[in-house]
Parts: C-alpha cells; sequence; structure tokens
C-alpha cells in the first residue's frame, strides 16, 4: 500500500529536516527499534535546581526518565540515600521517579528542606537529576514598632523607610494610602529599589498621615502591611510659631531656611560605589538625588557607550536597567544629578561574572564494538569553571576500570569499545556562582543495518522544487547508504543529486524525467536490507491571469479575475481573501469559476484582494488593490472667529476624502434675513485650506457652509455655520445701468439697475433721481423714490440732451456722490428727405446711389441710417408690367450713397431714399427710375428631342426664361457617343433666334449622340442644355433576325423569353426611378473628360468666360427628355444675390461698393413674366434612351 507525502520545497525545512534525522540516528526514535533495542537511562523532565514551595501544598520533586530495560529510581537527600519507604508521608508516582510529599494532613514543609538528587539506573548505567534545593517560601509579618510622625520643613528633603521582612522570596514592595489607592510619583517622588519612598523636596501638599509600606509575597498570595507614617510639611514661618512648643532639634529636618541649593545624593551613598551581576542577568543601577529644584538625573558610561536596544530608563530616569548583560557590559557607570544650582555625581564600577555555561554539552554515543569515539565537555564561565566527570553517578576516579576510555580534561576519549564499556557519564562544570551537570551515555551495541523509512513510500513534488527521500536507517556499525533509480539502475552519483548523512537522496531541481521508483540499500558489516519509494513530479500551478487593480466609485460593481493553469492530476481549490483574512459574509461577494464578483462597493469593500490557489502539493496567490472613492463626506465643525464689521474668518474640519483627494471647498451663505433657506456662491479655496477671510456686506444676518469637492463630485453641504449678523450702514454703491431716453417726443424715461439684496446695507433703501438739461445752465431736478427703477419726466423738448444721475440712500445716510450719464428726450420722426439722388450703373446687375444728406437737426433724434426702396417696372426685352415688388436696403450711420446688388439685366427700376431715426423713417425722396444694361441669357427653357429615324431626330426647344436682352441666335452642338463611351468629333450649327425646332439629317443609325444647346445675345452665350438621343437600328438587320424563329416556335423557349422580358421591365421601371431621383449615369466620368471645350459661359458682370460647369453632370444620359426648369440642368438668370452683399433688411454697403446695407422682404405682389412650362419626363422617351 502506497503512502503520500507532501515534500516542502522550503530550504529551511530541508535543515530543519535533517537535523531531526541526525539526532534519530544517535537516539533511534522508530517504536519498534526502541523496543529490540538496550539503552542506558536518560533523565527527560526534572524540577529547577533552586525550588520554592508553597508550604500549604504538597511538595512534588519531579524526576523522569527512559531507557531499555526501562529504569529504576532512587534518591538521597543532603548527601545520603533518602529512604522513603520509612516515612509514610513520601510516595513516589508509579513508572516514575517523581516524589510526592503530603504535608497537607498536619505535614511541615521546613521538616523536609534540603538538597535532593535522584538517580534512574539500569542495566546499562545510571544517570543522576540537578541538586535540587528544596525550600519553602516565607512571608513574615513586620515587627511590631512605634512609627514617629515626620516633620519636615518645606523644601527639605525626606526618606520613608519601608524595611520589609525578609522573605522568600523577596517581597514586591509598593506605596499606597488607607483607600489602597497608589501613592503619585513623579521626578520629586519616587520609591527606591529597596522599597524606600524618597522625596527630593517636600511641598505642602506632601502632608498626610497615610503613607502605607505593602509587601507582596507573591509565592504565598499574601499581602503585608506596614503601620502608617504620618507626613507633616510646615513652611518656615508655621515652623518658628510652633519648633519650641512642639519639637526638640532632632524631631524635624533641617534648620535651614528655605532656599533653593545643589543636588546631593540620597542613594547611593558616597561617589562611589561596586555592583557585581551574572550574565544573562538584568542589571539594575540607581541614583536618587534631592535638592532644590528638583534634580535631574542623567546616565554616561565611562569609556564607552550605553548598549543599544538593551538600555532602558525607569523610575523617572534614576533607574539605569541592561537586559541580557555579558562581559562586555562590565565598566563603569556615572550618574550625574543636576538643577539650576550645579550637579553631583556618583560612580558605580560593574563587574559582571558569570556562572557556567555551555560551549559544548556531551551528546550520547552509539557505537559498534571495536568502534573509538569521544565525549566532550566544554563549559565556560567567570570565574572559569571546573571540569569534573562522573561514570553512573560515580566519580570516574573511584569508578570501576575500564580500558577502553581515557580521560582527558574535558575530554573522554574512547577505543576499541566493547559492550561492557555502555554507560552513562556525568559532566559537572561549577564555579562559585553555580554549575551545570549533563548526562550522555555510550551505547555499545552490535546491529545488522535496518531501514525505518516505510517501503513503496510516495513523494509527490511540484517540478523545479526540492526532492528529498527518505531512507532512515540504523545499524551498528553505521551501514553506508546507495541509491538506485529504476529496477536495474545503476547506482546514482553527481552533480545532480545530494547525498546527505541521514540517508536522504536529494534532487536539488526535480524535473519531469526525475518521476520514477528509487532503490535505498543500507549495508554494514553485519548486513544488507534495500528499500523502494517513488517519486512522482507535477507541473506547477500557475495564475496565468491574475487580478488588476481597481478603482471604482462607491455604488458600482467591479470584478477580479483569477485563471489558473494547473497540473490535470491535481485538483485546485481556490480562495479569496481580503486584507489576508476571510471575505466577509455578504450576498453582495459573488465568486465564480475565475473570478470575484463585488456588487453595489461600498467604502468598507476598499483593501487587498487575494486570490488563493492550492492544489495538496503547493500554493500559489496573486493579489490586487481595491480602491473606492467617492464624493468627499461633508466638512464639519465650523468655527466663525475673528468677527469684524467687514470680514470674518470661517474654519472648518475636512471630512474624509474617500481616497480621492480633495480639490478645493465651496463657501455658500444664507441671508437669514432676507431669503432664508436660499444658499449662495461666496468663494472657494484649494483643497488643502482649512481657513478663510470672508468679505462681509452690512446689514445681513449670515450663516455660512462648506462643500468639499474632488474628482468624483460634490460632498453634502456641511451642517450651516452660526449666525452673524453684520451692522448696518450706509450704501456703498449706487445703481447701475443708468440710461435716459424717451418714449415719447415730450419726455425723458430714466432707469436704472436696482440694487440687489445686501447691497442696500441698511434699512429703508430709496434712490435720488436727479436731472437737468445740458449746457442750458438749469439747476438739477430731483425726486426720492423706493421700490421701482423706472422715472418719467413729461413735458420736455422733442430730442434734447440731459444729464442724469441715481443716487442710493437709506436710513444711515447716502452712497457717494454718483457719476453723472447723458440721456436724450423723446424723438419724432425726421423732417425731411435726403436730395440730390443719383444711381451709377456698374453692370447688368449692380448699382450704385448718391444722395446729399438731410440737416442733423431736421433728423428729431438718433441718426440710425437711409434706407432705400426700389423695385422692377418692367423687363425691356418682354415689354409688359408687372406687380412692384419692392425691395428694402438701408445703410446705417451718416452714409451718402450704397450699392444695389441682384438687379435683372434688361430692366426698368425705380428708387427712392428716406432719412431713418429711433422714431422711424422721413420723406420719401422723389423716385428716380434707371435702366440696367444688357446680360448673357439664361438656358433654354427646354430641348426636346424626338422622332428618331435611321439617319434623323428632330429637336424642339424653348425659348430661354431669363432672356436679359435682345436673343440674336440659338447654338446647337453635338457628337457621337461609341459602344466604348469615348466621345467623336463636334459639330456646330447656328439657328436664327426665331426659330423653336430642327430636323438633323444625315446622322448614323443606331447612334447615341450627345447635344449641347444654348442662346445668344449682344452680350455674350447664355447658359447650355445638355440631351443625348439614339437613331433607330437598320430594318434589313432586322429583318434578318426575325427570320431566326425556328427555334422561338417552342413552348420552353416562349416561356423563357416571357421571363425574360418582365426582369427586363422591372429593371427599367427601377432604372427609370433612380434617374428621376438623381441617378449617375454610368459613363460621367468618360463625359466629363470629353465636355465641349468650346462652350464657355461669360460672367455676367465683367463679360469676361468663366470656368465652365456641365449642369448635366449630375443627370441620368435620356432621349426625348428636356430638363424641367425645378432641375438642375436649368440655370437661373441671375447669379447675383443680395446675399451675397448683405443681410436683407440689415444689410449695409461700404463706400467702395461692397455690401453692408439691409434688404426688406417687403413685396408688391404682381403676375411674373414669361411662361415656366414644365413638362413631366416621358417613360416612353425613356424606354427609347434604353433601345
Amino acid at each position: 500500500m502506497m503512502t503520500k507525502k507532501t515534500i516542502s520545497a522550503s530550504r529551511a525545512s530541508l535543515i530543519l529536516f535533517l537535523c531531526q534525522m541526525i539526532t534519530a540516528l544517535e537516539v533511534p526514535l522508530d517504536p519498534i527499534l526502541l523496543k529490540e533495542l538496550s539503552q542506558p537511562p536518560t533523565i527527560t523532565q526534572q524540577s529547577p535546581k533552586d525550588y520554592i514551595v508553597d508550604p500549604r501544598e504538597n511538595i512534588v520533586i519531579q524526576c523522569e526518565a527512559k531507557g531499555k530495560p526501562p529504569p529504576s529510581f532512587s534518591w538521597t537527600r543532603n548527601g545520603t540515600h533518602f529512604d522513603i519507604d520509612k516515612d509514610a508521608r513520601v510516595t513516589v508516582k508509579p513508572n516514575s521517579g517523581t516524589l510526592v510529599i503530603n504535608i497537607m494532613n498536619g505535614g511541615k514543609a521546613e521538616a523536609y528542606e534540603g538538597v535532593y538528587q535522584c538517580t534512574a539506573r539500569n542495566e546499562r548505567g545510571a544517570a543522576i537529576s540537578n541538586n535540587i534545593v528544596i525550600r519553602p517560601s516565607r512571608s513574615p509579618l513586620w515587627t511590631k514598632e512605634k512609627v514617629e510622625p515626620k516633620y519636615v520643613r518645606e523644601g527639605d528633603p525626606l526618606v520613608l523607610h519601608c524595611s520589609p521582612p525578609v522573605g522568600l522570596p523577596p517581597p514586591i514592595i509598593f506605596w499606597m494610602d488607607n483607600s489602597f489607592q497608589r501613592l503619585p510619583q513623579n521626578e520629586r517622588v519616587s520609591q527606591g529599589l529597596n522599597g524606600d519612598l524618597y522625596f527630593s523636596n517636600v511641598k505642602p501638599e506632601d502632608t498626610r498621615e497615610d503613607y502605607i509600606c505593602y509587601a507582596r509575597f507573591n509565592h504565598t498570595q499574601t499581602i503585608q502591611q506596614k503601620q502608617p507614617i504620618s507626613v507633616k510639611v510646615f513652611s518656615m514661618d508655621s515652623l518658628n510659631e510652633t519648633i519650641s512648643a512642639n519639637l526638640s532639634d532632632t524631631d524635624f529636618y533641617g534648620a535651614k531656611p528655605l532656599t533653593e541649593r545643589r543636588p546631593t545624593l540620597l542613594t547611593p551613598v558616597g561617589s562611589t560605589s561596586n555592583k557585581v551581576e551574572l550574565r544573562g542577568n538584568v542589571l539594575l543601577l540607581e541614583c536618587i538625588a534631592e535638592g532644590l529644584p528638583t534634580p535631574v538625573i542623567r546616565w554616561i558610561k565611562e569609556g564607552g557607550e550605553l548598549p543599544i536596544n538593551r538600555t532602558f530608563f525607569e523610575n523617572f530616569k534614576k533607574t539605569l536597567k541592561i537586559i541580557e548583560v555579558s562581559e562586555a557590559d562590565s565598566g563603569k557607570y556615572k550618574c550625574v544629578a543636576r538643577n539650576l544650582l550645579g550637579s553631583t555625581h556618583h560612580t558605580i564600577t560593574v563587574t559582571v561574572k558569570a556562572a557556567p555555561y555551555w560551549i559544548t554539552a556531551p551528546r550520547n554515543l552509539v557505537l559498534s564494538p571495536g568502534e573509538d569515539g569521544t565525549l566532550i565537555c566544554r563549559a565556560n564561565g567567570n570565574p572559569k569553571p571546573n571540569i569534573s566527570w562522573l561514570t553512573n553517578g560515580v566519580p570516574i576516579a573511584i569508578a570501576p576500570e575500564d580500558p577502553s576510555r581515557k580521560v582527558d580534561g574535558d575530554t573522554i576519549i574512547f577505543s576499541d569499545v566493547q559492550e561492557r564499556s555502555s554507560a552513562v557519564y556525568q559532566c559537572n562544570a561549577s564555579n562559585e556562582y553555580g554549575y551545570l551537570l549533563a548526562n550522555a551515555f555510550v551505547n555499545v551495541l552490535a546491529e545488522p543495518p535496518r531501514i525505518l523509512t516505510p517501503a513503496n513510500k510516495l513523494y509527490q513534488i511540484i517540478a523545479n522544487n526540492p526532492a528529498l527521500l527518505d531512507c532512515a536507517f540504523f545499524g551498528s556499525p553505521v551501514p553506508e547508504i546507495e541509491w538506485f533509480k529504476g529496477v536495474k539502475g545503476s547506482i546514482l552519483h553527481g552533480d545532480l543529486y545530494v547525498f546527505h548523512d541521514n540517508g536522504t537522496l536529494e534532487i536539488p531541481v526535480a524535473q519531469k524525467d526525475s518521476t520514477g521508483t528509487y532503490t535505498c540499500v543500507a549495508r554494514n558489516k553485519l548486513g544488507k536490507v534495500q528499500n523502494e519509494v517513488h517519486l512522482e513530479v507535477k507541473d506547477p500551478t500557475m495564475i496565468i491571469k491574475q487580478p488588476e487593480y481597481k478603482i471604482i466609485q462607491k455604488g458600482g460593481q467591479v470584478s477580479f479575475e483569477c485563471t489558473i493553469k494547473h497540473d490535470r492530476t491535481l485538483m485546485p481549490t481556490i480562495t479569496w481573501l481580503k486584507d489576508n483574512g476571510e471575505l466577509p459574509v455578504d450576498e453582495r461577494f459573488i465568486i465564480h469559476k475565475d473570478s470575484l464578483a463585488i456588487m453595489n462597493v461600498t467604502d468598507k469593500d476598499d483593501g487587498t484582494y487575494t486570490c488563493v490557489a492550492n492544489t495538496t502539493l503547493d500554493s500559489v496567490s496573486a493579489s490586487a488593490i481595491l480602491t473606492v472613492v467617492d464624493r468627499p463626506d461633508p466638512p464639519f465643525d465650523l468655527e466663525l472667529t475673528d468677527q469684524l464689521e467687514r470680514s470674518i474668518q470661517l474654519s472648518w474640519i475636512p471630512g474624509y476624502d474617500n481616497n480621492s483627494p480633495i480639490t478645493n471647498f465651496v463657501i455658500e451663505y444664507e441671508d437669514g434675513m432676507r431669503e432664508p433657506g436660499v444658499w449662495h456662491y461666496q468663494t472657494e479655496v484649494h483643497g488643502t485650506q482649512t481657513t478663510v477671510q470672508l468679505k462681509l456686506s452690512p446689514y445681513v444676518n449670515y450663516s455660512f457652509r462648506v462643500i468639499a469637492v474632488n474628482e468624483i463630485g460634490r460632498s453634502q453641504p456641511s451642517e450651516a455655520s452660526e449666525q452673524y449678523l453684520t451692522k448696518a450702514a450706509k450704501p456703498d454703491e449706487n445703481p447701475s445701468g443708468v440710461q435716459g431716453i424717451g418714449s415719447e417726443p415730450d419726455n425723458l424715461v430714466i432707469i436704472w439697475e436696482p440694487l440687489k439684496g445686501f447691497q442696500s446695507n441698511g434699512p429703508g433703501l430709496q434712490y435720488k433721481v436727479s436731472w437737468r438739461q445740458k449746457d442750458v445752465g438749469d439747476e438739477w431736478t430731483s425726486v426720492i423714490v423706493a421700490n421701482v427703477s423706472k422715472y418719467i419726466v413729461s413735458g420736455t423738448p422733442t430730442f434734447v440732451p440731459y444729464e442724469i444721475k441715481v443716487q442710493a440712500l437709506n436710513d444711515l445716510g447716502y452712497a457717494p456722490e454718483p457719476a453723472e450719464v447723458i440721456g436724450h428726450s423723446g424723438e419724432d420722426l425726421p423732417m425731411v428727405a435726403p436730395g440730390n439722388v443719383q444711381v451709377h450703373i456698374v453692370n447688368s446687375t449692380l448699382a450704385k446711389v448718391h444722395w446729399d444728406p438731410v440737416p442733423l437737426k431736421t433728423v428729431r433724434g438718433h441718426l440710425q441710417g437711409y434706407r432705400i426702396y426700389y423695385w422692377k417696372v418692367q423687363s425691356l426685352s418682354k415689354r409688359r408690367r408687372r406687380h412692384v415688388e419692392k425691395k428694402i436696403l438701408t445703410f446705417s450711420g451718416n452714409k451718402t450713397h450704397g450699392m444695389l446688388p441682384g438687379l435683372e439685366p434688361y430692366s426698368s427700376y425705380k428708387l427712392n431714399v428716406r432719412v431713418v431715426n429711433g422714431k422711424g423713417e422721413g420723406p420719401a425722396s422723389p423716385d428716380k427710375l434707371f435702366k440696367t444694361p444688357e446680360g448673357v441669357p439664361s438656358s433654354p427653357s427646354f430641348l426636346k428631342i424626338s422622332n428618331p429615324t435611321l439617319d434623323s431626330l428632330t429637336l424642339e426647344w424653348g425659348p430661354p426664361t431669363h432672356p436679359n436682352g435682345v436673343l440674336i441666335a440659338y447654338t446647337i452642338k453635338f457628337q457621337p457617343i461609341n459602344s466604348t463611351h469615348e466621345l467623336g468629333p463636334l459639330i456646330e450649327i447656328r439657328i436664327p433666334a426665331n426659330e423653336t425646332s430642327l430636323i438633323l439629317s444625315n446622322l448614323n443609325y443606331s447612334t447615341r449622340y450627345k447635344f449641347y444647346f444654348y442662346a445668344q445675345t449682344s452680350v455674350g452665350s447664355g447658359s447650355q442644355i445638355t440631351e443625348e438621343a439614339v437613331t433607330i437600328m437598320d430594318e434589313g438587320k432586322l429583318a434578318m433576325a426575325s427570320r431566326q424563329v425556328d427555334i422561338a416556335t417552342q413552348g420552353w423557349f416562349i416561356g423563357l423569353m416571357c421571363a425574360v422580358a418582365l426582369l427586363i421591365l422591372i429593371l427599367l421601371i427601377v432604372c427609370f426611378i433612380r434617374r428621376n431621383k438623381g441617378g449617375k449615369y454610368p459613363v460621367k466620368e468618360k463625359e466629363d473628360a470629353h465636355a465641349d471645350p468650346e462652350i464657355q459661359p461669360m460672367k455676367e458682370d465683367d463679360g469676361t468666360f468663366g470656368e465652365y460647369s456641365d449642369a448635366e453632370d449630375h443627370k441620368p444620359l435620356k432621349k426625348g427628355s428636356r430638363t424641367p426648369s425645378d432641375r438642375t440642368v436649368k440655370k437661373e438668370d441671375s447669379d447675383d444675390s443680395l446675399v451675397d452683399y448683405g443681410e436683407g433688411v440689415n444689410g449695409q454697403f461700404n463706400e467702395d461698393g461692397s455690401f453692408i446695407g439691409q434688404y426688406s422682404g417687403k413685396k408688391e405682389k404682381e403676375p411674373a413674366e414669361g411662361n415656366e412650362s414644365s413638362e413631366a419626363p416621358s417613360p416612353v422617351n425613356a424606354m427609347n434612351s434604353f433601345v
């Protein structure tokens, strides 16, 4: 049956393991082996050397031992045999050497005081215990004494002696009063190491009658008390009055007057002393001084430093404590007591002695017959200890002779031992401060090899860790160990393995190929034995996706991932920890297979989350920190300080920032007098500030609150501060926004922005409104009003300037003198029209107008500008009048000219000019007639191509909607398009202006043509219109095709043709719909490349040729259709627009003719000129275009 065992990878565990195995080799611990092997006795438990017992309980003196055969026990008392059987009160525990002395039934512990020693013996030798000194504890009472009161003068020193009874062990001393309260101690009053109470100087408050010294005896759990001591402290004056009546010269301390004095030492006495302490103990040095004022104690070590980490100061630095003293701590220690008047010192010479301590304690020896060995016993101490040997409890000098041993000081040398050489040896190292006693046996055995490790033991480890394969063995002589791998493997050796003395085979870095069966062979001269163990090397567990650091806002949710990879034969478990402890029991924590989710995160969820993946062989972990952030907690403890009339200081304590630093604090205020419950912004400060100086206004009942802000948001407001009412004062400021404007020709309306809230600075807010006509020397006229922001002055002249001012006042007085502003009384309509209106024609669509300005006095208001009304009377080319459609342009300021854009060429216009003020328009100037010259025409209204034959097409067209002059001709250009969409040569035909149709002959049959068509005036060519059409096919070829119908008589072919025809019809309908929606012709790019280079429209304003753009480029090519007037193919009559020059009614022109005037949409409607016929695209024509 295989046994599983996990091997740790820790080297520390390896060392511990090997040490245990070495010990097991010397003293085998295997139970079966112990039953079979003889072994000398070994003391396993004993009482302490100095054993103080409670006299009220039974005395138990321990002595336990082991050995084979089991040992027997005997005792000595004070060096002689202690016959247990003769004392009925003494018994021995069964299978033990422990003594039990019954004193609870009338016995006395004092009768059993003495030095006891236990001996454990069997056939292989005898072991002995330490000398155990038994002493009962003692807690004697204080001897009765009469305690006299202590009378002491203020400022003098005082020592209250305790002198406790001598106990065993010594008692613990403390001072208390009658109420069992410890007396307070300080630098002036303190307790010494001897238990006395020292006063460096007394004060009147030291007077009391219950200074009581207590001695606590811990062993017996009793407390003894001294008689109370009475202390009375007198001042110098009262002392002089009572000294003769009550006291003798020796009954009080000191006779000098109360004066300050330099320190003197109360303890120790003199300037030097000596102290001896044992190594390893605690060194306590004490200096207590008296003086006035109270001295301060300082400690130094002459010629060295006080040991770091082992030095402590107690009892207000009066006691120097050094723990674990060693010989290096010997030397001179000086205490210095100092006050304002001087100092004193005391030097203590410390000598550190040492009871014996082990350097090398003897160890048990297991030898086989004929072998050699040594027992070594080395100890040190101060003075150097004496080494003595015993064998089986008897001094070796008088013990039976053994030729195999030789004593050489602290060493016993064994050579060629035999079984009779087995014995227990004792080493005793002693000096005047103590002794050490150690037992070590020599056990001579002849035993064949034994392997103690179970057979077929299974070891499982993780790859890349050390593997330790046990081969615990025993044999005498010590067997040799060899290791093999596999059934027929060779002996293992080399750098890949480490062979330990206890038989363990170590593979420092085990790999997967280290898996297998290993055989351990143990052999000595008495025999040979072997054992097999099995090793399995597993893949390590790894976390391939670790949890990551997360910052989450409170109330959100977060997820930590933890994906692991592991050996397929191991079953891992994943555990989640928070801050190295278990996860909270909370349904918000949801553990999935590879993740941990936390819902509705709270601030308590902040911390470190660890994913731990455990198998039976290894454990891996990965951690991530979760930081929960939130808006800050509100500030608290608002406090108002430095309260002045116009300022106050506000301070607060920030709330917790919830892991997002506070960036700033917002301070708000409430006016409890005017707007209770309404909070206003006051100021804000940086997040590191907690105090701010606030400016205040008079007559406001202030409360403040603070809001903390971080990256997450704003905190809740703090609790409101206490209220602070500022004193009332005169207004600091006057109303703003003062204006004077007239609403009627005979009034002046004075308006202002009233003061708000606490700007009044006090009760009874009013306004003093003053005015006078400018530059006429009038006195100020004033009225005082309240609760208004407007005052109307009636009966004023029309549009004259006034000086105006508005001053605030309240019950405490007036605000500072206000600034004066200039206003005007009401306006009236202008009286005269502009004169000398002249028009200059710039081009066919633009004219410049000049006029003379009106006198400013006739404007009777603020001059806002001039307004031009203009309208088209008729088109000169059509000689028909139309309804007047007036347009308006306004030119701001005192302008004398302006530009009229967007005029129609070859038309007759009228205009007039009016002046404008804030009230309205003045009278119009006489109408001025002007005409615009000819321009280029718009595109023909339509182009229709019909009646296609083999070699001809019929073209029909409509005249341009806007001829913009007298038409002199039409021009048609056309060119063929071949099957690859390439354009052929361009042909041009000029047509008289009175023609509306044309038949083109001598065309190629079954050919597509593209046509370009435009009109001309004397100024130039207009915009073109384009179309495409196709001539029909040759009839002879059609007849040839009709004869090939023999297959067409078949039914399946007829059905197929019907399906094809239906499909073509559907495609034609789709194409027709797409064309009417602006679909793109597939050969557009090639057409663009072959656009007619000769057709370049002229710019209407200067007669130069502009860049040509084919308006048909974005239309599908079609036959027999014209471009509707509302499509992009047709160009309007004028490219100029009022938008290019101005902003409608508010458009304007500069003096150079650029548009700055105002265009008005005000129109008087009349029937439009010309016929803008529209013909819907024909589906038949659309079908023909695909023939």
